[in-house]
């Protein structure tokens, strides 16, 4: 699982290339499958006694154009 505080910290280190900041933003399924990142919602879990009172969650598409082969990995 992760938080807020280390999604931030990761978030941090990757803006800190130019090429990062045009990068397209995905998701990646546990099948395989990637999809395009369209919005981040804040919640708020209504649960009593839970000890995470919010969720950040991620919302996804189905790409709307392909784009090539993964080369590699950075």
């Amino acid at each position: 699982m992760l938080n807020g505080k280390t999604f931030r910290l990761a978030l941090d280190k990757f803006f800190t290339s130019p090429v990062v900041s045009n990068a397209r933003v995905q998701v990646e399924l546990p099948n395989g499958k990637l999809l395009d990142v369209t919005g981040l919602k804040l919640l708020e879990n209504r649960m009593l006694g839970d000890f995470e009172t919010h969720r950040l969650v991620l919302t996804c598409r189905e790409p709307k154009h392909a784009m090539g082969k993964i080369i590699t990995k950075l």
